[in-house]
């Protein structure tokens, strides 16, 4: 079993050792709009990959955090890490995002019903979403932010407006088994992607 070298913020622990399994019987949609089961997403032995949830499509912190993903896609690739970024909304949101940033269409998917962010126990709320200090981050990476603001277009927020309340995070699997978890405290409060790739490495 590896070494998981993470804070306690960030620790798996409060997650049930079947959580996995839980997820991976949760179905999300491609950015084509086919349904497909989480767990079969990456190989249930020993298959790693990043699970990031990106809150909702229309959310430019989410623009950026998918950016940093994408050019981190070949390092991702190389240590045989499969990426999974989910956001809330639909396929058409989705490839708004796929089609204007870019992403690669075949790493993202789509959950209208917010159903893996339940199993996964992301925060969901006004505060979290507007009044979180945590958020406050965000201003460090203002040139990210405008890096992907050209191409941003509010048009991939999804309608139910609920959504726009809901947070994201970022999870690591090995097969089975959870190694990583960090849930966004607020709006663009991210997971260091070093952090991560540290995790997918070790």
């Amino acid at each position: 079993m590896p070494v998981v070298r993470v804070s306690f913020s960030c620790s798996p622990a409060g997650f049930s050792e079947s959580i996995s399994e839980i997820l991976g019987d949760v179905s999300i949609l491609t950015a084509a709009g086919e349904s497909v089961m989480i767990k079969d997403l990456w190989d249930q032995e020993e298959g790693v990959a990043v699970v990031a949830l990106l809150r909702h499509f229309g959310c430019i912190c989410c623009w950026e955090l998918a950016s940093t993903l994408k050019e981190s896609k070949s390092r991702f690739d190389s240590a045989g890490v499969k990426l999974v970024a989910v956001g809330v909304g639909t396929p058409e949101n989705a490839r708004i995002l796929a089609e204007r940033l870019p992403f690669p269409m075949d790493s993202l998917y789509a959950d209208p019903d917010r159903k893996a962010y339940d199993v996964l126990g992301v925060y969901y709320g006004f505060g979290r979403t507007f009044f979180n200090r945590a958020s406050a981050s965000v201003f460090s990476r203002f040139g990210a932010l405008k890096k992907v603001w050209k191409n941003y277009t509010i048009k991939a927020t999804p309608d139910d407006r609920s959504s726009i309340l809901q947070q994201g995070g970022i999870f690591v699997f090995k097969g089975k088994q959870l190694l990583y978890a960090r849930k966004d405290k607020g709006t663009g409060d991210h997971a260091p992607l070093e952090e991560v790739l540290n995790i997918c490495s070790g």
